[in-house]
């Protein structure tokens, strides 16, 4: 064996610089072990080139390992390290990335330690080593051409801005509503809620129902959240004071989400509160906006917006099934669901009378989505490109044909983050394209707060687990009481809409009167009443009374004591309740009695649509609540 007479300051790995697989997954090593590792091809040996400095260097590293033998080098990668080791094929591999800034050399203590690893890994490293010509189409098919890790501060920068959007949204409409379902005059008055909370609570009443109201419960302060959160979330898209604003804007919309009661209790609402707490963890550390400044996007948070993706997506898809509900299983569904959702788009009409055939594919489409892609975000990066587009396509699809507010929207910002900087920066001014030339030495390199977040990502992994195995266990999960203590905060929540497809549309229709005996209709502004008003496009601001209506319609007024509470205000002619209304039959003074009465609502068909002019024909069922007057 010859002796090799130069020293070496870092460790050298060789490699075959004419196989395509090898130069793929060598960048992706150099990227992660940065200028820890030297990579050389073992074709330098022979081909030294015409280029001088080429040339020179060749002829450095013939002379640096002669007592390495060249079908060594053609065999597989060979690893030397200054001291004078040398390792080879997958010990090479583990030890090389062992080098990387940061590591702790799991994977190459897991190879030397753990019985049988290093036999299985050595066995798989022949066997791609054997089949390098089919494997790297299958790594270009799945990854691309650019196998170094990617970085995602052009998809975050664009995750915050629209986030500020949602929120923007999302407390202003809220705020518009606030004075008639939630302040003094309205159908639940926040400061009444709160009175019987302490009354029942006590001294756990504020991690139990936590909310800013309890300092004040005015319409005042209630004023001050809903316009301060709409302030904040301007300065969100801008880019100022992210962490900061982050945090007030969650602990500003729980605030509202308690108080609300009832008509802040969907799951819109409390996705938002989820991605908003998780997004104080993912958010740049600065004060001014400056996209060349911010810090790289923590990896482990952006994997727990994937994590919650996953649970939103799969859930929906299993509670479906999970429920028995007849019309899912047999893939009739949705021939009901465009004309019996709470609040439906004119392209649901539509949709409607599409043949029956068209609703199974489509229910089919929509399982596929729900239940299968989903695990394709944990996939390589190609695959999660998919997974985005199949999810973003359904959420469109739902967006076009339902009014479900913000909830869309947010879906779509979640997938945005299975996108990376490489496929982003094409829509990108250049500027950005260029700021991001230097930001990936500090991906690389960051490692602020890595050891707290990588506890805090273990226990929200382990919380939203607990959640999905909750779904499919009927004995229940002891863990579900951690989850059920922290519950009122939303940090993880659980997920699935239309878990039991309603199939008939119930509409309460309220009607006033001052002689008993004549009765006049209220009007609602974008829930179904009139026959001749087209289904309204409202979406993203959400009407919350007009959807309390749909899930009122569907029991008893019994066991919806705020629709008691709204009765009584008409008859008190509240303003801020009448302003709720489209129309308000008695603008002098509120009527003596009111009352509500259920019809049963259908869309109408193509002949009835052109000659009549109708969107909908309803069918009187009955009373739905008494006749009731204030001094009766």
């Amino acid at each position: 064996m010859k002796k090799r007479n130069l020293k070496i300051d870092v460790p050298w790995l060789i490699y075959d610089g004419d196989c395509s697989f090898c130069r793929l997954w060598i960048e992706r090593w150099k990227d992660i072990t940065g200028e820890e590792v030297r990579y050389e091809p073992f074709q330098s040996l022979d081909k030294l080139g015409t280029d001088p400095e080429r040339s020179r260097m060749g002829q450095e590293v013939s002379k640096l390992f002669p007592e390495i033998p060249r079908e060594n080098f053609v065999k597989s990668v060979q690893l030397i390290l200054p001291n004078g080791q040398v390792f080879s094929g997958a010990e090479a591999v583990f030890c090389s990335l062992s080098l990387a800034p940061g590591s702790r050399g799991r994977l190459f203590w897991l190879y030397q330690n753990v019985p049988g690893m290093r036999s299985i890994t050595e066995w798989l490293y022949r066997f791609v080593a054997e089949h390098r010509s089919g494997l790297y189409r299958v790594t270009v098919f799945l990854w691309g051409k650019d196998l170094r890790r990617p970085t995602h501060f052009l998809s975050r920068w664009l995750f915050f801005r629209l986030l500020g959007v949602i929120y923007f949204i999302a407390f202003v409409s809220f705020w518009l509503q606030m004075g008639g379902l939630i302040g003094e005059n309205g159908i639940l008055p926040v400061q009444n809620f709160l009175q019987v909370v302490e009354d029942n609570v006590g001294s756990g009443r504020y991690f139990s129902f936590p909310t800013l109201a309890w300092l004040s419960g005015s319409d005042t302060f209630l004023n001050f959240l809903g316009l301060g959160g709409a302030f904040l979330s301007i300065a969100l898209v801008f880019g100022f004071a992210t962490v900061p604003v982050l945090i007030i804007l969650w602990m500003f919309y729980l605030s509202l989400v308690t108080a609300g009661q009832v008509f802040m209790s969907f799951q819109w609402d409390i996705l938002l509160l989820e991605i908003g707490f998780l997004a104080i963890f993912f958010a740049p550390l600065q004060i001014l906006p400056r996209f060349s400044r911010e810090s790289p996007p923590p990896r482990s948070i952006l994997w727990l917006f994937r994590f919650l993706l996953f649970r939103l997506v799969f859930a929906s898809g299993a509670v479906k099934l999970l429920s028995g509900d007849k019309t899912w299983r047999d893939l009739t569904a949705l021939s009901f669901h465009y004309e019996t959702q709470p609040l439906p788009t004119p392209l649901a009409w539509y949709m409607h009378q599409l043949p029956l055939w068209f609703h199974k594919i489509s229910t089919v489409f929509m399982f596929t989505v729900e239940l299968a892609v989903p695990f394709l975000i944990f996939a390589p990066r190609r695959l999660r490109f998919f997974a985005a587009g199949s999810i973003a396509f359904l959420e469109v699809l739902i967006l076009l044909t339902g009014n479900y507010t913000f909830f869309n929207l947010l879906t779509l910002i979640l997938a945005l983050l299975l996108l990376d900087d490489a496929l982003l920066a094409r829509f990108f001014p250049k500027q950005m394209k260029e700021e991001l030339i230097g930001k990936r030495e500090r991906a690389r390199s960051f490692s602020f707060g890595k050891y707290a977040l990588g506890i805090f990502t273990a226990v929200i992994v382990f919380l939203g687990s607990v959640q999905l195995v909750g779904m499919f266990s009927s004995s229940g999960v002891p863990a579900v009481q951690i989850v059920r203590r922290i519950a009122p905060f939303h940090i993880v929540n659980n997920y699935g809409l239309f878990a039991v497809m309603t199939t008939a549309r119930p509409e309460i229709i309220i009607q006033g009167s001052n002689n008993g005996e004549v009765w006049e209709d209220y009007g609602f502004k974008y829930k179904p009443g009139d026959p001749e008003r087209a289904p309204p496009v409202v979406a993203p601001h959400q009407p919350r009374l007009d959807w309390q209506m749909w899930f009122a319609a569907l029991s008893p007024y019994e066991q919806n004591p705020w629709f008691v509470n709204f009765m009584a205000r008409l008859l008190q002619g509240s303003p801020e309740v009448l302003a709720l209304l489209d129309k308000n039959p008695f603008p002098l003074e509120p009527p003596l009695f009111v009352r509500a009465v259920l019809y049963d609502y259908h869309f109408t068909d193509f002949p009835t649509k052109r000659g009549e002019g109708t969107w909908w024909r309803g069918e009187l069922k009955g009373l739905y609540f008494p006749s009731v007057t204030l001094s009766g």
